[in-house]
């Protein structure tokens, strides 16, 4: 089965997230960082891979992402906290 996954961007300030899902991650966020394909995410400067999940089928990550959505923002910012304290950019760790 092919993996498919939802993530979490985030700005510079890191004051705005933006919650979506592929089937491709490192391309999909290669493409906010090029601002292609999003016009939200580039005009607020969404390029930051602060959260994903990986799921075995793109349904299941349908269904987390408009979980996610209807979370409030101070559960998403803990969900984030839990795996990435540091709110670092886990884009390099996809090129590994």
């Amino acid at each position: 089965m092919k993996k498919s996954y939802t993530y979490i961007l985030s700005n510079k300030s890191r004051n705005m997230l933006y919650i979506g899902v592929t089937a491709d991650l490192f391309s999909r966020i290669a493409q906010h960082k090029n601002g292609v394909g999003s016009i939200f995410t580039r005009k607020y400067g969404l390029h930051s891979l602060l959260h994903f999940e990986e799921f075995t089928a793109i349904d299941q990550a349908i269904a987390r992402e408009k979980q996610l959505k209807n979370w409030h923002k101070e559960w998403k910012w803990n969900l984030i906290k839990s795996n990435n304290p540091e709110l670092k950019d886990l884009f390099d760790e996809l090129l590994r």
